[in-house]
């Protein structure tokens, strides 16, 4: 099976499985995920997340910090370079 169909094939349950094995580290019946298998279910679940998810639900998501931009309040004035 190519990747692609494997990814399209996912369902919300391997999903939330492949997300809990990343977790814990570990496979439900207790075996250990290796560095690839867990490199392997991460991608999974990014490319997943991706497709069926908004981007607040997406692993690693940080909201963006309101700010102010430079120059918009009301007390500031333009620059005014030296001679």
């Amino acid at each position: 099976m190519d990747i692609v169909r494997l990814l399209n094939s996912l369902t919300p349950d391997i999903y939330q499985n492949l997300k809990r094995a990343v977790e814990l580290g570990k496979w439900p019946d207790g075996r250990r995920l290796t560095k690839e298998q867990r490199h392997t279910c991460m991608q999974a679940m990014i490319a997943y997340e991706h497709r069926h998810l908004p981007p607040q639900e997406h692993t690693g998501y940080i909201p963006p910090k309101p700010h102010e931009p430079c120059g918009k309040t009301e007390q500031d004035e333009p620059l005014k370079w030296q001679e």
